[in-house]
């Protein structure tokens, strides 16, 4: 059940913080909010990939002697 904690312990908070970033953070910042949008939305989306990488995996048997 690894895969299960990787979505929801990486995943999850990465595209929370990446909303946070993108939307509540960057209209504050008048000067970079071209830079914090974009980062802010990498985030998010590196944050879905590891997402649904993470429920895409599968537990590897182990091969015991």
């Amino acid at each position: 059940m690894t895969s299960k904690q990787i979505s929801a312990g990486v995943g999850i908070p990465m595209i929370v913080v990446g909303i946070i970033l993108a939307f509540l953070l960057a209209p504050i910042q008048a000067d970079l909010k071209d830079t914090v949008e974009f980062v802010g939305s990498l985030i998010g989306i590196l944050g879905v990939i590891i997402f649904i990488a993470g429920l895409f995996s599968r537990k590897v048997p182990q091969i015991t002697s």
